[in-house]
């Protein structure tokens, strides 16, 4: 990937996790299903590592350093983690969107689209990527994002009562009806 592109594209991931961040701190404070706040703090503490791993490769590359991996990453910036000191987006449309509808229905759904969105995304920085460092970070991070859609349909799915928990069926249509 060509160094001016890749820097544009981390500075757009770090600001989206950061967004992401901040979306899922209030998610999970406004949501009335206890498996709903647990989810959203879970999120929250992904994006969180996401930020300080976005951030550091960006780093690393600004300074002539390379690519460097996940782990490597998230080792780096492990005090920015832990000092929880993440800067506020001037606009973040998530939480707009939230205040109008506080639902836990409709945060589950602003947070599907946004992970779908983020699945997109790294998967055509995945599909750019040249070196083998660029492909093993990028894949975990689009499996990370992967993770996170899954878990918040099957949130979806159980406040909806849709039958399904964890992709299981909680309940039998054809049972209820013997």
């Amino acid at each position: 990937m060509a160094q001016d592109n890749i820097l544009q594209d981390l500075s757009t991931a770090y600001n989206t996790e950061i967004t992401g961040y901040h979306f899922y701190t209030t998610a999970a404070a406004l949501v009335e299903d206890s498996k709903g706040r647990t989810v959203f703090s879970n999120l929250a503490k992904d994006e969180l590592a996401h930020i300080v791993v976005v951030g550091k490769i960006a780093e690393s590359l600004k300074n002539g350093l390379g690519w460097i991996s996940y782990e490597e990453a998230l080792s780096q910036g492990f005090a920015i983690a832990l000092s929880g000191q993440i800067p506020f987006p001037s606009e973040n449309e998530l939480l707009k969107r939230l205040s109008t509808n506080q639902s836990d229905t409709n945060a589950v759904q602003i947070a599907i689209e946004t992970e779908m969105e983020a699945v997109e995304f790294y998967s055509n920085l995945l599909k750019q990527a040249s070196t083998p460092a660029e492909k093993v970070c990028l894949t975990k991070l689009l499996e990370m994002e992967k993770g996170h859609l899954k878990v918040l349909r099957w949130e979806y799915e159980s406040l909806n009562k849709t039958g399904f928990w964890c992709g299981e069926m909680e309940f039998s249509v054809e049972k209820e009806s013997e």
